[in-house]
């Protein structure tokens, strides 16, 4: 009896012990890896950069203003050179003048431009009487161009006569854009009256066109045609005919 038992408890023991499993542990997960991001540089910025007031007299001055951020270095040329991120500074220039600022730091480089313009008054654009008069002995020694019979284009006496001090007479002329002159056209006495008027206009034109090839603003020069109106010389021959045709340059306006 107590064999059997005993039998019968170690089987159930046997059995017991097969039928258990054993639990698989899994591991911990892996801590995270955070990847550390670099940062990026703030870019230079122009928030204020101007010249106040943008228009001034010859031998006035103007302000320049500016503020700036994230910036290392700091410069504005012409002449100013390195100034702090935020500032103001008179300026003096004697012509029209473009200034630059130039911002530069670790993210970067930008720049911004103020620009100061020179006001020109009107009335130093027109000749004083004493600059009229040196204006004219310069057109008494501009002879008149000559023309042949029919003819409007320019000979090279022509040429010659009125290359003589148009480089001076133009760089007059610059200085005060307002004046004008007037280069008139003139034929001689034969045909009809409308057209001598016609070939008097291309003269005066060609006349223009040849002093404004030597330095002369063509802008300030006006061109009318009297065609065979005012005639210099009465008589009937080809050495007086010669003398009509012609482009005479004058001040009158």
């Amino acid at each position: 009896m107590n064999k059997l038992l005993c039998a019968t408890v170690g089987a159930a023991c046997l059995i017991a012990a097969g039928c258990s499993k054993k639990v698989a542990v899994k591991p911990a997960p892996p801590p995270a890896v955070q990847q550390a991001q670099a940062s990026t540089p703030d870019k230079p910025v122009i928030s204020l950069f101007a010249a106040s007031p943008g228009t001034i007299d010859k031998g006035g001055d103007t302000t320049l203003r500016w503020a700036v951020e994230h910036a290392t270095n700091v410069r504005i040329a012409p002449a100013l050179g390195a100034v702090q991120e935020s500032g103001s500074r008179a300026v003096f220039p004697a012509a029209d003048t473009v200034y630059t600022l130039t911002a530069t730091g670790p993210g970067g480089s930008v720049s911004a431009t103020a620009s100061v313009s020179i006001l020109v008054h009107s009335a130093s654009r027109m000749p004083d009487q004493a600059t009229k008069d040196q204006i004219q002995a310069l057109l008494n020694r501009i002879q008149d161009a000559y023309f042949d019979y029919d003819k409007h284009n320019i000979r090279p006496d022509a040429q010659a006569a009125l290359v003589a001090d148009a480089k001076t007479l133009g760089e007059i002329l610059k200085q005060y854009p307002d004046y004008k002159l007037t280069v008139q056209g003139y034929c001689d006495e034969r045909g009809s009256e409308e057209y001598n008027l016609a070939l008097g206009d291309k003269r005066a034109d060609q006349a223009k066109e040849y002093l404004a090839s030597l330095g002369v603003p063509g802008a300030q020069l006006k061109t009318i045609s009297f065609g065979k109106e005012k005639q210099l010389c009465d008589e009937h021959d080809e050495a007086c005919w010669q003398k009509n045709r012609r482009a005479h340059i004058t001040q009158e306006q």
